[in-house]
């Protein structure tokens, strides 16, 4: 009897997690990016436009991941306890009221603050592990350039600012990579084929 329970159990959760998983188009360490949130996000960055291929959809959502990875690690670091963190975010939250930019949707104002909550994230935690390295590391940016001077066909005093660039880049991805080993990342691929076909 107690058998027959666990089973049945078991098949409840299963169901009831793949249903929910159904409408999600991805899970990052644990937490859901839903159908919605994800076509908001791709509407507001593409000019509202919701015919789009498979391809496209999926390069974004790879993107979209990126950004979350980052936010992600911006809070493990604590820079969402930060003061000025803290102080920008109610800034912000203020002038959308005043400026009565908070209306329809509750689901829509949730997006849209949440939008900005995680872009500072991603902006302040970029700007420490990225940016600021690069701006600040002479002798990465030397090593950098010598590993790779068969790329630039000049000194690097007349393509610092390639180099740089390039470094940065270099710095993203090992950034990336990272943060990929350390959360785990599932996408939903049936469900981002559905919004394909929409």
């Amino acid at each position: 009897m107690l058998c027959v329970r666990k089973t049945y159990c078991l098949f409840v959760f299963s169901f009831i997690y793949s249903i929910s998983f159904a409408q999600n188009v991805a899970v990052v360490n644990g937490k859901s990016i839903s159908v919605r949130e994800f076509m908001w996000a791709y509407k507001k960055s593409h000019n509202g436009s919701i015919n789009v291929a498979y391809d496209t959809l999926q390069a974004y959502l790879n993107l979209y991941i990126n950004f979350k990875l980052k936010v992600l690690d911006a809070r493990d670091m604590g820079l969402d306890k930060s003061a000025s963190y803290q102080e920008e975010i109610k800034t912000y939250e203020d002038a959308l009221i005043a400026h009565k930019k908070i209306g329809g949707g509750n689901k829509d104002r949730d997006f849209l603050l949440n939008e900005y909550r995680e872009g500072v994230l991603m902006f302040n935690v970029s700007e420490q592990k990225i940016w600021n390295k690069a701006q600040e590391d002479e002798q990465a940016i030397n090593d950098f350039y010598n590993k790779n001077r068969q790329n630039y066909n000049k000194p690097l005093n007349e393509v610092r600012g390639e180099v740089i660039a390039d470094y940065q880049l270099s710095l993203e991805d090992k950034w990336l990579k990272s943060l990929k080993q350390k959360y785990q990342v599932r996408i939903n691929d049936n469900e981002l084929k559905k919004l394909a076909k929409l």
